[in-house]
């Protein structure tokens, strides 16, 4: 009666296949790709894409949730005009979306 000490050393180690204990990471990585990755890169494409093709008179909403149409378009910034008298600079890339016409009809 050993009580299982020669059981225990009797028994020989199982030998684990590298590719079964490397595949839960690679599922999570997968994942992490289809419910993060892809779906960010996507709408980051889209944004650059509606950066580039913005217009004089188009209707935007900024970032920060200023509403006003576009007056003017440098290189790096938009001229929006907000309320009479009123226009203000900011980044092209602080445009977060492009409004239908006739959004602001006091502007």
């Amino acid at each position: 009666m050993s009580f299982f000490i020669s059981d225990a050393l009797a028994a020989a180690p199982a030998e684990a296949d590298p590719l079964m204990s490397f595949l839960p990471l690679i599922l999570i990585f997968v994942v992490f790709y289809f419910l993060l990755i892809r779906p960010q890169t996507k709408r980051a494409k889209e944004h650059k894409k509606m950066v580039e093709e913005l217009a004089k008179g188009d209707e935007v909403v900024t970032t920060g949730g200023l509403l006003g149409r576009i007056t003017g378009i440098g290189e790096n910034f938009v001229q929006i005009k907000v309320a009479d008298d009123v226009e203000v600079k900011v980044q092209k890339q602080a445009v977060a979306n492009l409004m239908p016409k006739g959004t602001s009809k006091e502007l």
